[in-house]
């Protein structure tokens, strides 16, 4: 008598959760290098970084890298896009809200001071600042991935904000940089001088929106 074939789903199952097993090792083994490389590029410089020490800060073997990264380069791109993209996502819906600038601008400062200012987030920044100008392919990354996408809601925000006359002159219609100005300062000066004079990073930016915007205009 012939054994009866068993069902499909029946059979799908075991391969389906080893599967799935396998899937979730990756995923950690993946999410693993990017933290110790985030570690080695934040304590080394991205030209110092070598790829044995990411491997050894993981746990894996160098070759375990190679299955997930081409390449150091293609390692430190991918932190920039896991670790910041969702803030700027963040940044990019808050600034797409119909209110007035000073109400959106103080939320976006509570969005830097937890999300960035607050996590290893703020080290990568300073890496691209200390190392982008080395390698300008890193910096075009970090253009493309963060800067035009801030930068574009940025500008569409403050176009809203000059046609409700919220804004005095054009200054910041042509300079959309000074906006973020500070938030550049605050990353350097905690990398520096934070440990001789703490910069108390909120206020600090609140600040810099009364000197944009006038003081009592946040609520």
């Amino acid at each position: 008598m012939a054994r009866a074939l068993p069902r499909p789903n029946e059979a799908s199952k075991p391969a389906g959760r080893a599967n799935g097993a396998r899937a979730v090792r990756a995923a950690a083994r993946r999410q693993a290098i990017l933290d110790a490389a985030l570690d080695e590029f934040a304590a080394q410089g991205f030209a110092a970084t070598r790829l044995d020490d990411v491997a050894k800060r993981a746990g894996v073997a160098k070759g375990t890298i190679y299955l997930h990264f081409r390449d150091k380069e293609t390692l430190f791109q991918e932190i920039i896009r896991s670790v910041l993209s969702p803030v700027v996502t963040t940044v990019e819906s808050a600034m797409q809200v119909d209110i007035p600038i000073r109400v959106i601008a103080g939320q976006l400062v509570e969005v830097f001071v937890r999300e960035i200012y607050g996590t290893r987030r703020k080290d990568v920044i300073r890496l691209i600042i200390s190392e982008g100008a080395r390698f300008p392919s890193i910096a075009e990354f970090y253009y493309r991935e963060v800067l035009s996408r801030v930068f574009a809601a940025l500008r569409a925000l403050l176009a809203r904000a000059a046609a409700r006359g919220e804004i005095k002159g054009d200054a910041l219609i042509r300079f959309p940089q000074l906006m973020g100005a500070p938030v550049i300062l605050a990353v350097v000066w905690n990398g520096l001088f934070d440990r001789f004079e703490p910069l108390d990073v909120r206020a600090f930016l609140n600040a810099h929106l009364d000197v944009l915007f006038g003081p009592g205009r946040a609520a």
